[in-house]
């Protein structure tokens, strides 16, 4: 029982802060009509969540990330990356009832980008690999995967309900006016989350 909570508590603590994923994530969720189109933005950064926590437990991050050359290189990237995304969530328009031909994001520009946000934040990755990865140090077997387990549940429900709530935001504003500031929020975010990895170089 301990390592199930002791997963819950640990992945809600590092997933609940306002990050790129989640921006990104709730945005999807509100931009379209239909929560089924933001699906594969969902199920993508779960998927990465769910390799990069794997990575983390098992030590192979760990080890990838001790030479400093690859180090600099992700955050290089993934400044570029980061602003390069944060234009185009701040031209993106929502989907109304007005609005048919709206600047959406096709299915494989979503996938594309929830794995980016996934695998080049250094901020996200270094958390996996320093606080879950260390904290899964003190337990041993099947404990060990009990907590694993802990943390990758919390990480796709937690992906699930955010497009939900994103979904549920978007059915309010009919004009679209609103999420077009939320696009815009999301943006200034984005951008803010890469000038910070770019001080960190």
């Amino acid at each position: 029982m301990e390592p199930l909570l002791h997963g819950i508590v640990l992945a809600f603590g590092l997933i609940l802060p306002l990050g790129v994923q989640n921006v990104f994530i709730f945005n999807q969720g509100a931009t379209y009509r239909k929560l089924s189109h933001a699906f594969p933005a969902v199920m993508t950064a779960a998927i990465c969540d769910t390799a990069l926590i794997y990575l983390a437990v098992t030590g192979v991050s760990a080890i990838v990330f001790s030479f400093e050359w690859l180090k600099t290189s992700l955050f290089l990237v993934g400044f570029v990356f980061l602003s390069y995304m944060g234009w185009v969530m701040w031209k993106t328009n929502p989907e109304t009832s007005s609005n048919q031909h709206a600047s959406q994001l096709t299915a494989q520009r979503q996938v594309t980008f929830a794995a980016s946000v996934s695998l080049l934040n250094p901020h996200a990755i270094m958390d996996t690999i320093g606080v879950i990865g260390t904290s899964s140090l003190v337990y041993a077997g099947e404990e060990k995967w009990v907590f694993t387990a802990a943390v990758i549940g919390v990480s796709w429900i937690w992906f699930i309900s955010l497009a939900i709530v994103g979904r549920k935001v978007g059915q309010f504003d009919t004009s679209g006016r609103l999420l077009k500031r939320i696009n815009q929020l999301s943006a200034l975010i984005i951008w803010m989350m890469a000038l910070y990895i770019l001080s960190q170089l």
